[in-house]
């Protein structure tokens, strides 16, 4: 849904209500752990974000709270929502003269004890198609603390697909900008 204005705390609740009983935009469920397929562009960004075992709690602490999506111009609403499978969020995104907000719903949890992840999926009301991994690792031979995305999607929206090449910039950083408000938020755990 693109708007001329920031939505009301009221329309991203509507929205929120009305997302939840829509289906997916794709199939396949899991598609982002696999290579992808034709006409699917897979995008993938890993970043240090921190050292030590106890960073890693703080690491997946934030991941749960939806703190990759800190950023200023794009948001996670509801604010305290679920990484729950079935979960279904509103993410909020300031372009350059317009917003849009665009339903997502969280599919499945990936990891071990060394990772926590999750993944969710587009529904048939975002301006993209595909799935998305949020995950944080801890590497116990370096001590580092890693943040990783990766996705694969395709546009869905005549004007995502209009303004492809704005929606890939768009994406790449988001992609950066995640990275750095997940290590921000390690560096408040601290305080």
């Amino acid at each position: 849904m693109f708007l001329l204005t920031r939505p009301s705390v009221r329309d991203i609740d509507a929205f929120v209500a009305a997302s939840q009983a829509l289906p997916l935009s794709y199939g396949r469920v899991g598609m982002a752990r696999e290579p992808p397929m034709p006409g699917w562009t897979c995008d993938a960004y890993e970043a240090v974000i921190g050292a030590g075992e106890e960073a890693f709690g703080r690491a997946k602490r934030a991941l749960a709270a939806w703190r990759h999506f800190d950023l200023g111009w794009t948001g996670l609403f509801p604010r305290s929502a679920s990484i729950e499978p079935g979960s279904v969020v509103a993410v909020l995104v300031r372009h350059v003269g317009f917003w849009s907000l665009n339903g997502c719903r969280v599919l499945y949890g990936v990891g071990a004890e060394s990772e926590f992840a999750f993944a969710y999926g587009t529904l048939v009301n975002h301006a993209e198609c595909g799935e998305e991994i949020f995950a944080v690792r801890f590497d116990a031979v370096s001590g580092n603390v890693w943040y990783a995305v990766r996705a694969v999607s395709r546009p869905r929206a005549p004007l995502a697909r209009l303004g492809y090449p704005v929606v890939r910039r768009l994406q790449a950083r988001f992609r950066a900008d995640s990275a750095l408000a997940m290590k921000r938020a390690l560096t408040e755990g601290q305080r």
